[in-house]
């Protein structure tokens, strides 16, 4: 699989990585030897980079990789995982807690670094205490060799453009932000690389907008964009393609973003990923589906405290 650099990490990630969400049940319920076996799915296709959370399953998705990593060569892959939430309404940004975050997320994947270590979902909190004691507290884990890149992941891009220009981060992530409906993260391709800073998308489905599956219960979309994703998944269909292949490679298409990630627990589903990355992406049809998705281009919902949000 095709790799590109994360800025000046000298990391090179695979364009197409694994998020190991989903092995740790925080969708559905799971089986446990299908879920391990998708890890093993993902490297062997040639995704490099594995992402996780300590959120993830609330420890879970981490456990289930401690099943698997030990027994692959520590240098033949790339492993960040987060910190900083917990559960649903649980943060914990302060640094002493950094300092067990990172332990516990060691222990449990059982390595001896982390490659990177992400604050999750800033925006929920105030951003001067991860730029005044988060971060200085990650690097300080740097130090120690614990970890070797830092960064910042969330939702809304607002809280991105401040984080770049306060803090000294390594990294980003954004997820639902750049893919079919929605090409915001855009905004800080140019931002990140004055600063040296990788990028990374996450999401090309936009939690199964972009896919001909039922949307799940949680799903922020109001009818309007569930109407109009539909109109797209049926005109897909009628010209005999899937909307989430479409999506897929659009997503990953970006030279701007070193990788996109996306997560299952089906190893079927991750091979047939890996399967459509080898097929070219129909422009024309690219543009036929953007069209239809006009209506809700770069609809966005409230994430996490308001003042974090744009407008």
């Amino acid at each position: 699989m095709e790799t590109r650099p994360l800025a000046n990490t000298g990391l090179d990630l695979s364009v197409l990585s694994f998020g190991a969400s989903s092995i740790g049940a925080e969708f559905r319920r799971v089986d446990v030897g299908e879920a391990l076996r998708c890890v093993n799915v993902a490297l062997d296709r040639g995704m490099n980079y594995i992402d996780t959370a300590a959120y993830y399953g609330r420890g879970m998705s981490e456990v289930m990789l401690g099943q698997v990593l030990p027994e692959i060569p520590r240098d033949s892959y790339t492993l960040s995982t987060k910190l900083g939430r917990y559960a649903p309404q649980h943060f914990d940004f302060s640094a002493r807690r950094v300092l067990e975050s990172i332990d516990i997320s060691l222990e449990r994947m059982r390595v001896d670094h982390l490659d990177i270590v992400f604050c999750h979902d800033i925006e929920f909190v105030e951003l001067d205490q991860i730029v005044e004691e988060t971060i200085p507290a990650l690097r300080k884990e740097v130090e120690k060799g614990k970890v070797r890149f830092i960064g910042v992941s969330g939702y809304p891009m607002k809280i991105f453009t401040e984080m770049l220009d306060r803090a000294d981060l390594d990294v980003v992530l954004t997820y639902n932000h750049y893919t079919l409906q929605n090409d915001m993260a855009l905004s800080i391709v140019e931002p990140c690389e004055a600063k040296g800073v990788g990028l990374i998308n996450a999401a090309p489905f936009s939690a199964r907008l972009l896919t001909s599956a039922a949307l799940p219960e949680w799903h922020k979309a109001t009818a309007e964009v569930r109407d109009v994703a539909a109109k797209a998944a049926r005109f897909c269909s009628e010209q005999g393609c899937d909307i989430a292949k479409l999506a897929l490679q659009y997503s990953v298409a970006n030279p701007a973003f070193a990788s996109c990630v996306t997560g299952s627990a089906n190893p079927q589903r991750v091979s047939q990923w890996c399967d459509w990355l080898e097929e070219p992406l129909d422009e024309n049809l690219v543009a036929d589906v953007k069209e239809i998705l006009k209506p809700i281009h770069n609809w966005v919902y409230v994430e996490g405290r308001p003042e974090n949000n744009d407008g």
